[in-house]
């Protein structure tokens, strides 16, 4: 089977968030599994190339349709961790990806919707007709009704369409006028039954578009899938989805162990697992090895060393992560007696200052470090080498930094909500055994919701250190590889395949 992910991010060469590490790893589990993968993203002048192996011109003067005109691209291809890429590199003179970002341009619309357009005309006139043409959120929604009204007519019609909604808040609302551009000009788009958005008469709402013409369209994990029914979830297309819920899956992201891994983790100053006792005098990466990368994580920022837990977090400073929420978890780990460190960023300037300002209140402070610009071996370092991991989000889809903190055997701290219930059961209120637990929740999105879950933790961590090394054992046991999520969405695309005429 053949199957074609077309998309705006891939780890990790081009990574804002979860959207390039969910690529990357479905992909790859898809080809340890002997399936034929190939992706198409944009060549970003901002992307590391240094992640791209033999990379050359696949197709030199690709002419792509946009605004009434036809357009040179030239098609790059090259392969980044085992897995073919094609690059679309535009010659339009507006250098759509030539803008050192891969979004925050006032054009984003614009840019996602040229490339849309130019991945399909690619695909027709290589005359590559996958089984799968799986697409991701706003960015590449439109390739739905391109591909079903436009290419569908000429003859290229074999794959069938599967659309991923990794996070609803972001749907690509615009005009009619935007999608003309790409040659979507009947004025039946802006009908509810097509592109029309559901509470922004006279807008297109394009990540809709996706999922109405769709042969099948996922979320990030099953408890995200009965939010996004709900009005307060769905984010004004809850009528949408439970219209076309038949053709829906909510399927759990995975992550990827051969890059999160403290056992061969190329960050980690030491390697550990969660084995207790060295089976002899050469194998000592045992779970004892963690407190060693704790010691390297305090030496590297500045931090004293005394007999207390570590708070981390590495997020996106934006609403959606319970920015307030985090603010307050720095001073209640203080008054617990516990250091708290923060890598995070953000594109916000409002929330950048308020960060910044707080950064210098703290500065100089031992048991307080915020690092406000990504730094990819900090993280690593700081999920092995912190004792707990927060995440306090108002919603998430899925999550992704807490099925690492697991791995890494720190113990995730999280708010009751998308991905996060589906992964992080509580030790003292899920219900489950000792054995199935890994973690603390809270259900309100408040100061105590916060408090009534890190009290309980630290206390554990500080009283009952022999229950908090099981805990952390109970984590790093569980296993949120893309073995099973690979295989779900193996079943849809083979169902697909099953019913294509």
């Amino acid at each position: 089977m053949h199957i074609v992910h077309i998309a705006s991010e891939l780890a990790p060469l081009a990574k804002v968030g979860g959207l390039a590490d969910v690529v990357l790893g479905l992909c790859r589990e898809l080809t340890w599994k002997k399936y034929d993968v190939d992706i198409i993203i944009p060549k970003y002048d901002c992307m590391d190339s240094n992640e791209i192996r033999d990379m050359a011109v696949d197709v030199y003067d690709l002419q792509s349709y946009y605004n009434g005109q036809m357009y040179s691209n030239t098609v790059w291809v090259g392969w980044v961790e085992n897995l073919k890429v094609y690059f679309i590199d535009p010659h339009h003179p507006k250098y759509f990806f030539n803008r050192s970002c891969i979004y925050g341009a006032d054009d984003d619309i614009e840019r996602f919707l040229y490339f849309s357009r130019t991945a399909v005309e690619f695909l027709h006139k290589r005359a590559i007709q996958p089984d799968i043409i799986h697409i991701h959120d706003w960015q590449t929604a439109a390739v739905a009704p391109i591909y079903k009204d436009i290419y569908q007519p000429l003859g290229f019609n074999k794959p069938k369409l599967v659309f991923t909604v990794h996070n609803i808040e972001y749907q690509g609302r615009c005009q009619t006028s935007d999608i003309g551009r790409i040659g979507l000009t009947d004025p039946s788009y802006l009908s509810q039954e097509k592109l029309g958005d559901p509470t922004h008469p006279g807008d297109v709402n394009l990540l809709k578009g996706g999922i109405v013409y769709s042969d099948h369209f996922t979320t990030v994990s099953p408890n995200y899938a009965k939010e996004i029914l709900t009005s307060e979830g769905g984010r004004g297309l809850e009528g949408v989805i439970t219209q076309y819920q038949n053709k829906f899956t909510g399927i759990l992201n995975g992550i990827d162990y051969s890059y999160w891994n403290p056992e061969i983790d190329r960050y980690l100053p030491a390697h550990y697992s969660m084995r207790e006792m060295p089976m002899d005098k050469k194998d000592r990466n045992t779970l004892d090895k963690k407190a060693f990368v704790k010691k390297v994580l305090r030496e590297r920022l500045n931090l004293d060393e005394p007999h207390r837990p570590i708070v981390g977090i590495v997020t996106r400073l934006v609403p959606q992560k319970g920015v307030d929420l985090i603010k307050h978890a720095i001073y209640r780990t203080l008054e617990l007696n516990g250091q708290f460190i923060l890598l995070g960023s953000t594109p916000i300037p409002s929330i950048n200052a308020e960060f910044h300002e707080l950064k210098h209140r703290f500065a100089d402070h031992p048991h307080v470090s915020l690092i406000l610009h990504h730094q990819e071996e900090l993280a690593h370092l700081i999920y092995a080498g912190s004792d707990m991991f927060i995440v306090p989000s108002l919603f998430e889809p899925c999550g992704l930094t807490q099925l690492i903190a697991l791995k890494y055997g720190t113990v995730p701290i999280v708010r009751k909500t998308g991905g996060l219930a589906d992964t992080i059961f509580d030790v003292d209120f899920s219900g489950k055994p000792f054995e199935e637990t890994n973690g603390y929740m809270f259900d309100f999105p408040d100061d105590e919701g916060v408090d009534s879950a890190l009290d309980r933790a630290v206390k554990c961590w500080f009283e009952d250190p022999d229950k908090w090394r099981k805990l952390m054992i109970n984590g790093m046991k569980m296993d949120y590889s893309w073995n099973y999520p690979a295989d779900e969405f193996i079943k849809i695309y083979k169902d697909l395949k099953s019913k294509a005429t």
